[in-house]
């Protein structure tokens, strides 16, 4: 599957992400927001590759790589506590690649993911959740139209102490 925009597209994991799954995975800076708290092998990850095909209403989640026209792998846009019985899921974006950061990547992502989500998948709403301190997320995520609906005080437990996470949701 591949969902193209004007500079990027999303397209299905491959055997050939490994590597960057594995660095991704494993970078502290971002486990915060991934909610990992221990690194991943390239064992689980090659396996979780394997099993990357499942279908979203099998394993609830989907997961797709962010690409530049030229090929160039950017970052990883998912949906994931995909409920279809009440027509919803989450969505989680991260840009890797420090220097395609604030160029419009992340909002087509989003936009390509949104137009998938409520036109193929039929839902009703996507949700977001973003650490109170990520201000690029939050204007991201304002821009592409979710609206902050509630506040998780103290959700996130860090280096730096607690931190309140903002839900944002974007109807369609």
């Amino acid at each position: 599957m591949i969902l193209r925009g004007d500079h990027i597209y999303l397209r299905a994991l491959e055997p050939s992400d490994l590597e960057f799954l594995y660095e991704l995975e494993n970078n502290p800076e971002i486990w915060e927001v991934s909610g990992t708290i221990t690194p991943y092998s390239k064992q689980v990850l090659k396996l979780y590759l394997e099993n990357a095909h499942r279908d979203i209403y099998d394993v609830k989640q989907l997961r797709l790589c962010i690409c530049h026209n030229s090929g160039k792998l950017l970052g990883l846009i998912d949906l994931f506590d995909f409920d279809p019985k009440n027509k919803r899921a989450g969505m989680g974006i991260i840009i890797v690649q420090k220097e395609y950061r604030n160029k419009g990547i992340g909002s087509a992502a989003i936009n390509l993911m949104c137009e998938y989500a409520f036109d193929v998948l039929n839902l009703h709403q996507l949700f977001a959740n973003v650490a109170s301190d990520n201000e690029p997320s939050i204007k991201l995520f304002e821009k592409m139209g979710f609206e902050q609906v509630g506040v998780k005080k103290d959700w996130i437990y860090s280096i730096e102490g607690f931190k309140n996470e903002i839900l944002f949701q974007k109807i369609k």
